[in-house]
């Protein structure tokens, strides 16, 4: 299996785990309070980690940084992509309320309209993506410390 092809099933399964965390959250009309987008961090975190390891395991030896990380982000990005269609069209044609209702409890001057939404979810969606890829990768790159061996004759006692 190629690093694409891992990262755009990952992509794909982490999207489709977004959409049904959130379609769960507005059965319970909870879709609006921003304590639940720590769910998105942990069904993102998850599937990025799950990906990345896999990718790892399918590389063996020759995995490196670079690739890992560009694994972590391609990832990410079909996820966040796919998500971010399905948020656009949730809150233009399935919720219109849905807009409205998130922006009450905001202090604004300002007209936000649906393409300023669907852009910070993109964006946080990204943001995401690098930071936990960028967090894993400290997990999985391979360490440049020197494994010192001390012959035990030069111990002193």
């Amino acid at each position: 299996m190629k690093k694409m092809a891992i990262s755009i099933r990952y992509g794909i399964l982490i999207a489709l785990g977004l959409i049904i965390y959130f379609l769960t959250l507005s059965l319970f009309g909870v879709q609006t309070n921003p304590i639940y987008s720590l769910g998105n961090g942990i069904i993102v975190g998850f599937g990025l980690y799950q990906s990345m390891k896999v990718y790892k395991l399918y590389k063996g030896s020759s995995y490196d940084y670079q690739k890992g990380f560009m694994g972590g982000i391609f990832t990410g990005f079909n996820a966040t992509l796919i998500f971010t269609v399905f948020f656009a069209v949730y809150v233009t044609n399935i919720n219109d309320s849905f807009l409205p209702e998130m922006l009450s409890g905001w202090d604004t001057r300002y007209h936000i309209g649906v393409g300023t939404v669907v852009f910070v979810a993109a964006v946080m969606g990204f943001a995401t993506t690098t930071v936990l890829t960028l967090s894993f990768m400290q997990l999985f790159k391979e360490s440049w410390n020197i494994k010192h061996s001390i012959p035990s004759s030069s111990i002193k006692a």
